[in-house]
């Protein structure tokens, strides 16, 4: 799936993701580790780092990056959600949109289209794992068909606080 996708009258393009959108996504996730608690690390990837995780998206063909008039201003990818060979059919999202760009349908047009590609992949569930206190990010799943699997309280540690894991699905096949 190799189409553009535009929304919009601030029309956002959706396009898969290329090695030279390193820098770009590289910037989004570690701001977000930085300033956020969505990814449950404190120390932000290098550029090394970044480029093995990329690579590897870009190998499967998962990664995507949403661009506004020339620049990244969002990402999306899924991955396998566990690495045992039971879990091959079921894929874990993320979703990450540049601050500043909030609000403006980038996130939920990239998650539309990791659904869309996930399914044309032949896969079987997508699986959310949310900060329990991102109220946006839940109900984004939610508008995209995603159902609450479960919180998994006190798993994760960031900013001196105990955080709590939603899970959500959405069956694909």
């Amino acid at each position: 799936m190799n189409p553009p996708y535009e929304t919009g009258a601030r029309a956002v393009t959706v396009r898969p993701a290329l090695s030279r959108d390193l820098d770009a996504v590289l910037a989004i996730r570690n701001h977000a580790i930085e300033h956020g608690t969505a990814l449950w690390t404190d120390t932000p990837q290098t550029r090394e780092e970044g480029a093995a995780w990329l690579g590897a998206h870009l190998g499967r063909g998962s990664a995507y990056v949403a661009e506004r008039g020339g620049e990244v201003v969002g990402f999306g990818v899924y991955g396998p959600w566990k690495d045992y060979s039971g879990f091959r059919h079921t894929v874990e999202n993320s979703v990450y949109v540049a601050d500043g760009h909030h609000g403006n349908g980038i996130g939920s047009t990239l998650l539309g289209t990791l659904v869309t590609s996930a399914r044309a992949a032949g896969l079987h569930v997508m699986i959310a794992g949310i900060e329990a206190g991102n109220a946006a990010s839940v109900r984004l799943h939610e508008r995209h068909g995603f159902e609450h699997a479960g919180t998994v309280r006190e798993v994760g540690t960031k900013f001196g606080r105990w955080l709590d894991l939603t899970l959500m699905r959405l069956q694909l096949s």
